[in-house]
């Protein structure tokens, strides 16, 4: 299998077409409709609840987007679904909701994040959710452990590693010390088997990701593109972006 020619072939909405300035908040459903409306993947993030659903969010607790406070996994799908985002009337997505509002229009880039604790429940529901989805998309996740469900559970799925230079202790507080070596240099890569890479457009270029594109022929996504520098790196350096803050083409 190979990474799907779309992939590469458009620009990747960083967590949907959101702009705070007019009320729409990352990965909230105007986001992603905004997205679909201007033709662009949308690169989401889902965290799993309580009861082993599959909820639209990047950040692993409310309180920076979301009205509320505590943790994702602490609460129910039910109780999440009644969160709203701040200053909006707009409430969380589960996955299945995001891909009914999508509705195949658009690819979408889903990030499956992780506590590093190797609890596999959130790929198990993506792919029961994807199972009946018709439309075009990838999975992808830091961790490798994640990246080898989804090779594990849904083999025909083109699956990503997303991925940066070093993975410290303050920033990476859930992986262990051999977790984080395990993640450098995408040395897991005969293990997980991705079909892309999606890397931090400021430490492009990098030895791993070029050998991982230009030996393995795994496509390069840099993240997250948000200036003119970063968009001139990626142009040199890897084969599209995953942008924020502005609009490409314009």
């Amino acid at each position: 299998m190979r990474a799907p020619d779309w992939l590469t072939a458009q620009p990747v909405a960083h967590r949907g077409l959101h702009d705070f300035a007019r009320g729409i908040i990352e990965n909230m459903p105007a986001a992603a409709e905004a997205a679909a409306h201007a033709n662009f993947a949308i690169e989401c993030d889902i965290q799993l609840t309580a009861d082993g659903e599959a909820m639209v969010h990047h950040d692993d607790a409310l309180g920076r987007l979301a009205e509320g406070s505590g943790a994702l996994l602490g609460k129910t799908a039910a109780e999440l679904k009644a969160v709203r985002f701040k200053n909006t009337d707009e409430r969380m997505m589960t996955l299945g909701d995001l891909c009914t509002l999508v509705a195949g229009r658009v690819p979408l880039v889903i990030e499956v994040k992780s506590h590093f604790d190797g609890d596999r429940r959130l790929v198990a529901r993506m792919a029961e959710v994807l199972a009946s989805y018709q439309g075009p998309v990838v999975g992808m996740s830091f961790d490798p452990d994640q990246v080898l469900a989804l090779r594990e559970k849904m083999p025909a799925l083109p699956r990503g590693i997303v991925a940066e230079r070093k993975y410290t202790a303050e920033d990476w507080p859930e992986a262990t010390p051999a977790q984080r070596r395990g993640m450098e240099d995408l040395r897991h890569g005969f293990r997980t088997e991705p079909h892309f890479v999606a890397y931090w457009v400021n430490e492009l270029p990098a030895a791993a990701p070029w050998i991982a594109r230009n030996i393995f022929g795994c496509p390069l996504l840099s993240w997250t593109v948000r200036t003119a520098d970063q968009r001139a790196r990626a142009a040199r350096y890897a084969d599209q972006i995953i942008f924020e803050g502005f609009i490409p083409g314009t």
